[in-house]
């Protein structure tokens, strides 16, 4: 037959998702710079519902390619390898939060500044105390990690759908807690976001943190139901290895802020 697929790749259709979620991001983007200067903020919702929309489009027709099994083991592999490009990138992205976490603590400025350094942190701040909140939030994502693992395990090597969704659902639950203890430490916070380097710092890393937390437990949420609806096999489970991925990298980065920013960076 002239039209018979003889190949394992996978030949997507014409499709709207790319040019609208561009469309969509850059509206969003653009309105959030207007928002920022007092002009409104309609544009900037506007632009994020077009994005969650073609979030949901799109991830829903990749799920439906899996199901259908357009999926093949050639095209899993691009999709491994595409996900582990983006975790490269969030590395980056994290990278330039501490490198401006370092170049303050090591190089603070003063009065005098750049002939005389200043301390850190800055005069007047009063930093948290690492073993408290930050401690158990970190005991809370290397839980989160276990049951994660747990969960991982019981669907690649015994099938065992119980332990997949009770893990799942513990890990989800954790996931939720780091973020309202996160919730509570920020309420009690001596220092604001502006006004002060070590702040703007904190925030910006540790916030950004957090918006990976809410991100990942939406994740491993929608994995959940999944599996409850019976998507994951042992052999054919890329989104569920792609969300264990994402929040075991989310750990490794709690893990170094935690270190660099609550304990020694205080």
């Amino acid at each position: 037959m002239a039209h018979a697929k003889n190949h394992d790749y996978h030949i997507l259709p014409p499709s709207i998702w790319p040019l609208l979620s561009a469309v969509g991001a850059f509206t969003m983007l653009f309105g959030a710079a207007l928002w920022m200067k007092d002009m409104g903020s309609m544009m900037f919702f506007g632009g994020l519902i077009v994005v969650l929309y073609c979030m949901y489009g799109w991830w829903g027709d990749m799920v439906h390619e899996g199901q259908v099994g357009d999926h093949t083991p050639v095209v899993r592999i691009g999709l491994r390898y595409g996900f582990i490009l983006f975790i490269m990138s969030e590395v980056m992205f994290f990278s330039a939060w501490f490198w401006t976490f370092f170049k303050h603590a090591l190089y603070p400025m003063g009065p005098e500044s750049p002939l005389v350094d200043g301390v850190w942190p800055p005069a007047g701040i009063e930093t948290f105390d690492p073993w408290h909140l930050p401690l158990i939030n970190t005991v809370v994502l290397l839980l989160s990690g276990v049951t994660l693992t747990w969960a991982h395990h019981a669907l690649v090597h015994e099938n065992n759908r119980r332990d997949v969704v009770n893990g799942l659902i513990l890990t989800v639950i954790l996931g939720i807690s780091f973020t309202v203890l996160q919730g509570i430490e920020y309420s009690h916070a001596a220092f604001g976001l502006a006004g002060n380097i070590y702040g703007a710092s904190f925030f910006m890393a540790t916030g950004f943190h957090g918006l990976h937390v809410i991100i990942g437990t939406i994740f491993l949420a929608v994995c959940l139901l999944r599996v409850m609806k019976g998507h994951f096999t042992p052999e054919r489970h890329v989104g569920f290895e792609a969300a264990a991925w994402y929040w075991h990298f989310v750990d490794v980065v709690w893990l170094f802020l935690f270190t660099a920013i609550y304990v020694w960076g205080s």
